[in-house]
């Protein structure tokens, strides 16, 4: 029999990865081994494309042309996806490979399976015309009428498909020559809005370079999509303009003002009925990232009321001085850019948020645990669960809070937080596994929810090779590429707001996993003062070793490790220790959230992979190690030590506020700025000046611009000051 590579060249495009998306992992590997053991079906291919398969069991599957592997039809027992249509397009494959190795070739003809960089955008409306049905296309127009912003990845290679990141799904595209074979994460899988949001994302991006970073598009309605993106920046700037805008601005910024005047001590009775009027009007105008720092920023106030674990000074400030910042940069949106600019113009959609209200219910979806976080107070105790999707590279949260006074209710003692069940299982497995459900739904914030379901959802451990399918920028393969990432980044005031940037109680930065080769611990000590375990991590070469062997090394290639003690998860300091000095076998890999400190790279630890097992740090049982004491050796660079003052001098001031300050603060503050201005950091000195200026004078209407940036140039300084 021979085969048409040219009739169903969509099949020969689908990779094991493809497959496994489409499809699941057990159906690909049980066919690949039928494959590999010659167990083929018998094939027959129509002259109007419909490829046919006998199994030796009597089944028969068949797969026209336009459509997916959900659609072959298949006489075998299984309601849904099954192991024959799999079986089909791999053998399919095996046999067009050997017909083609049989045939003779010319030497100068190419080869007739498509290889090499592509684009979705080569799919015009014909092509969506006939693989979409028309409701579709119409509810795709109703999607983009929010000029929803998408992230647009290119071609990197035939495992790495071009991908389309939607606000709250992604899209990727398994085949050149069928769009039926897009994937979407959403719950219809396939066939949806979502990818053509996606094509025309990818027209509207043009040409991108094979492997390119991610483009950011603001996608319009079909009627414009061909249009240049530069038309575009009338309607983005426009969503700072108006009566309504201008007043959300002048409201947000008296709520700022009221919280760095009288500080966030202050009763919340008196400030909720206007965060609730600030928020109502954010969802109003669909500014939704607004919204969202408004929520988190409300939760921190009443974590701070309630004594929470949950609360940090620090992140308190960062939220208002990115509230302030998101909304200027929105205001400049459509602004020309500066000449030489190496950054792209972004929308003001982008920066706001618009069109990205709501949530999707997923399809199948695997989710591998990265750590979880433990909180608790006076009132409640909850965890946020950290995962990552293998399939998109996305990273999702799952939330959940306890009420003690419901548990009070309810009669006799709580139960212990690691036992609390969510969607049926215990949280301590959920986050130490790997969970496989149908039963997801996820915001755009990254947010996501499992509901319990019979056989809906399963959750497996985690082993040594859990990360393995996590690729760049999630994951990174050494130190000094995490840095240039971290470097590169868009600041945080105009990037999408994810929740697990808010995830980690303490800590800052974006959640990464490392893992290089030959990962060892090159020093671990106990700040008993700080109540910090401090450790460096390193790659072991046959150069190095010498050098170690003397005490030296090189501290730009280490990972610099600071867990700090949390009472509510009392285990996690020994667990690391241990992990550590080797009681779990060899390092394999790292999990936490980083940030830059000068030219190193510093992580708080959530979990880590080791030959042996995953370690999730704060669901350990607590088993005491022994520790090296001593102070923190490592010293941060000076002009790092001096930010860190400075933040948390504004720190103080937002807690107990700039009306209740007495003569010893602000002689601190004026010593402070002589320290900025002896440091070389003029402009801040001139900020901070401006602040206690501002403090003596009844006009304050610039306070919180000033006092916003300087809580930026202190955190850029921070990230960037070098030794």
């Amino acid at each position: 029999m021979s085969v048409d590579i040219a009739l169903r060249a969509d099949l020969l495009e689908l990779t094991p990865e493809a497959l496994t998306a489409l499809a699941n992992a057990g159906f690909v590997k049980r066919a690949q081994k039928d494959v590999a053991a010659g167990l083929l079906p018998k094939l027959e291919t129509g002259a109007d494309g419909v490829v046919q398969a006998q199994f030796d069991d009597g089944v028969r599957t068949s797969l026209p042309p336009g459509r997916t592997l959900r659609d072959a039809q298949c006489s075998c027992p299984a309601s849904g996806m099954c192991r024959h249509r799999v079986m089909l397009v791999l053998a399919y494959q095996a046999q067009a490979a050997s017909a083609k190795a049989d045939a003779p070739a010319a030497p100068e003809e190419a080869s007739t399976e498509p290889e090499g960089a592509w684009s979705p955008a080569q799919f015009d409306d014909a092509a969506l015309a006939t693989s979409l049905a028309p409701s579709v296309l119409e509810q795709a127009n109703k999607l983009a009428a929010a000029r929803p912003v998408v992230g647009v990845q290119a071609w990197r290679s035939a495992s790495a498909p071009p991908t389309a990141r939607l606000p709250m799904c992604s899209v990727r595209f398994f085949s050149r020559s069928s769009l039926v074979h897009a994937r979407c994460d959403c719950k219809q899988g396939s066939g949806c809005a979502h990818v053509v949001i996606a094509v025309w994302a990818f027209r509207q991006a043009g040409s991108l370079a094979p492997g390119s970073a991610e483009v950011m598009v603001e996608v319009q309605p079909s009627a414009s999509a061909g249009a240049d993106a530069t038309d575009t920046a009338p309607q983005t700037a426009g969503a700072m303009q108006g009566e309504a805008a201008l007043a959300l601005r002048a409201q947000i910024d008296a709520l700022l003002l009221s919280l760095w005047l009288d500080g966030s001590s202050q009763p919340l009775m008196a400030l909720a009925a206007r965060f609730e009027a600030v928020r109502s009007q954010a969802r109003e105008l669909g500014w939704n990232w607004i919204d969202d720092a408004l929520d988190e920023l409300w939760q921190l106030l009443q974590a701070q009321q309630t004594r929470s674990s949950r609360f940090e000074p620090l992140r308190l400030v960062r939220v208002l001085t990115e509230l302030w910042a998101r909304l200027q940069a929105a205001a400049h949106a459509g602004r020309p850019q500066q000449a030489g600019s190496a950054r792209p113009a972004l929308p003001a959609s982008q920066i706001l948020g618009i069109g990205v209200k709501g949530e999707v219910a997923l399809d199948h979806l695997r989710l591998v645990s990265l750590g979880a976080e433990l909180w608790s107070d006076e009132t409640a105790e909850g965890a946020n669960i950290l995962f990552a999707d293998p399939d998109t590279q996305n990273v999702t949260v799952l939330e959940r809070q306890w009420s003690r006074e419901a548990d009070a209710a309810a009669g006799g003692a709580a139960p212990n937080l690691l036992n609390r069940r969510v969607a049926g299982f215990p949280l301590r497995q959920l986050a130490s596994g790997q969970v496989i459900t149908k039963t997801a739904t996820r915001r755009a914030n990254g947010l996501v929810d499992i509901t319990a379901g019979a056989r809906q959802t399963g959750v497996l451990p985690l082993s040594p090779k859990s990360w393995d399918d996590l690729v760049v920028p999630l994951r990174q393969d050494s130190v000094a590429g995490l840095v240039a990432h971290l470097r590169e980044a868009q600041p945080d005031f105009v990037r999408p707001r994810q929740a697990a940037s808010g995830a980690s109680a303490g800590a800052s930065g974006q959640l990464h996993v490392v893992a290089f080769e030959r990962m060892e611990t090159v020093s671990c000590h106990w700040d008993a003062a700080a109540q910090v375990l401090h450790a460096r991590l390193g790659q072991a070469t046959p150069e190095d070793e010498a050098a170690t062997e003397d005490g030296a090394s090189t501290d730009d290639a280490c990972l610099h490790l600071a867990l700090p003690h949390r009472s509510v998860a009392p285990g996690a300091i020994d667990a690391l220790a241990r992990t550590l000095a080797g009681e779990h076998g060899a390092l394999r890999a790292v999990a936490g959230t980083v940030h830059l400190q000068g030219d190193r790279a510093v992580m708080q630890p959530l979990s880590l992979l080791t030959a042996q097992r995953a370690v999730v740090l704060q669901v350990e049982a607590a088993a005491p190690q022994p520790l090296g004491l001593q102070s923190d050796a490592e010293e941060a660079p000076a002009l790092t030590a001096l930010a860190g003052d400075t933040l948390e001098l504004l720190a103080l001031w937002l807690r107990q506020g700039l009306r209740h300050q007495g003569g010893g603060a602000l002689s601190r503050a004026q010593a402070q700025v002589q320290r900025l201005k002896q440091a070389g950091l003029g402009r801040s000195a001139t900020l901070l000046a401006a602040v206690l200026e501002s403090l003596r004078s009844a006009q304050r209407p610039a306070l919180v611009a000033q006092l916003a940036m300087l809580g930026l140039l202190m955190q850029g300084v921070s990230h960037s000051a070098s030794e």
